[in-house]
């Protein structure tokens, strides 16, 4: 990405935070959960820290405060702190960041800020989005959408998403009967309901472009192009487009939607988390099973993920671990949307141990605390590599990979360290 300084131009739209009056006293009544007590930043209390940014710090409106406070959050992530003092002043932003770097708040907490400190006075058409979130995929989207409504519990701004694969009949009642203020989708569903006037985007205010590398690679750009058209011009929206890689494409199309952006870049100089521990077995292929029933059962209790290249494959290593009496679920292509949805929300909330998936879910499972992934067959594309371990060690956590390499896949390994930028550490392995 290109890290030049972009040049400062006021927005047309209204002015910048820096120009606007001192933040209001919000009305009291306004913090009152239904016991009756009254919040106060009073009850938030974070230490000042040499290094770190507090949340407090940041001059947000105190109804974002409770909601942060909520979440347990104290200080920003590296991401949160270089972004939001430019995006709640209006700035527009161009932001490279892996999964798992707190971006996801970071555009929340700047688009749910604005909303509230600029309601809109009159009444509205209820079709008519104020923000607009756009993701690759479902499991990302629905993940941002479960966000957005934490951090919107303590105002009354709607969230309402809108992806593929879910009953489009629930989402169009959802459309007709609630107020639109910020749409999560997938380029696809929202396509389809724009076209039909279900959602009305010619006044969205603000626009986030998330994974956009991923939309790329996914065929979805065309789409995501026809979806821009019908929001205002870059001038009277702020646009924030967030990659994990900036390939040419990618900065040409970020040049095309944004106005006059800041440009943030925090990305590890590892390519791999370095949090993460990795390892790699060597096993003969007859051998990854017993190896795999052992490792898990030895970390009993810990949250992993373990995947596969196949379907076929993650059904079997699902049916097998049931059977040895590992508490487990399957995430794969075969799977229903509502059936993954519920899954991944058990896998959150610790009813599940065990997942078993394909790379369907290798960047759409955004869970904190997964200790262990394991790579019970090596990925066709290094690259899926990365983003398989990825899904552990997130948030500063420590977490560990773990490989198979047989003689079916052990070819990869150099390609992959070549990916990674390091040699990765290799065990021989038997079950014997």
């Amino acid at each position: 990405m290109d890290n030049q300084s972009a040049p400062q131009k006021p927005r047309s739209k209204k002015p910048r935070k820096s120009y606007r009056k001192p933040k209001r006293q919000e009305d009291a009544s306004q913090n009152k959960p239904e016991s009756g007590a009254v919040w106060s930043i009073d009850d938030f209390q974070v230490a000042e820290v040499e290094g770190k940014v507090r949340f407090h710090d940041l001059n947000l409106p105190d109804r974002v405060l409770k909601s942060i406070s909520e979440m347990s959050f104290e200080y920003c992530s590296e991401i949160q702190a270089a972004t939001l003092p430019e995006t709640l002043q209006g700035y527009d932003l161009i932001g490279q960041a892996q999964t798992g770097t707190g971006k996801t708040a970071a555009f929340l907490i700047a688009m749910i800020s604005d909303f509230i400190d600029y309601p809109i006075e009159e009444e509205r058409d209820s079709r008519l989005a104020r923000g607009l979130i756009i993701a690759p995929t479902r499991e990302l989207a629905l993940q941002i959408a479960d966000d957005a409504v934490k951090l919107t519990a303590n105002s009354d701004i709607n969230v309402v998403s809108l992806v593929g694969g879910l009953s489009y009949e629930k989402q169009k009642q959802t459309l007709e009967t609630e107020r639109v203020d910020i749409v999560v989708a997938t380029p696809g569903r929202l396509m389809d309901f724009a076209r039909n006037k279900k959602v009305l985007l010619n006044k969205v205010e603000a626009l986030v472009l998330d994974e956009a590398d991923r939309m790329l690679s996914m065929g979805f750009i065309p789409d995501v192009k026809s979806i821009i058209r019908m929001t205002p011009h870059k001038e009277k929206r702020q646009t924030m487009l967030f990659s994990a890689t900036f390939p040419k494409d990618i900065q040409n199309l970020a040049r095309q939607w944004t106005y006059f952006p800041k440009e943030v870049s925090v990305v590890p100089e590892e390519t791999t988390n370095k949090n993460i521990e990795q390892v790699i077995y060597s096993v003969e292929a007859d051998q990854k099973w017993p190896v795999l029933e052992s490792l898990i059962k030895e970390k009993d209790n810990q949250r992993t993920i373990i995947f596969a290249n196949r379907r076929d494959e993650t059904r079997d290593l699902y049916e097998r671990l049931k059977d040895a009496g590992v508490n487990c679920a399957m995430l794969s292509g075969e799977v229903s949307q509502d059936k993954r949805v519920k899954t991944l929300a058990n896998f959150k909330n610790g009813r599940i141990q065990v997942l078993v998936a394909t790379d369907v879910a290798g960047r759409g499972i955004h869970v904190d605390g997964i200790e262990l992934v394991v790579n019970y067959s090596l990925p066709e594309d290094p690259e899926d590599y990365v983003h398989r371990i990825g899904r552990t060690g997130r948030g500063g956590e420590s977490g560990k990979s773990v490989s198979f390499a047989s003689e079916d896949d052990a070819f990869m390994v150099p390609e992959i360290e070549k990916v990674v930028g390091e040699k990765i550490r290799c065990e021989y392995v038997s079950n014997n």
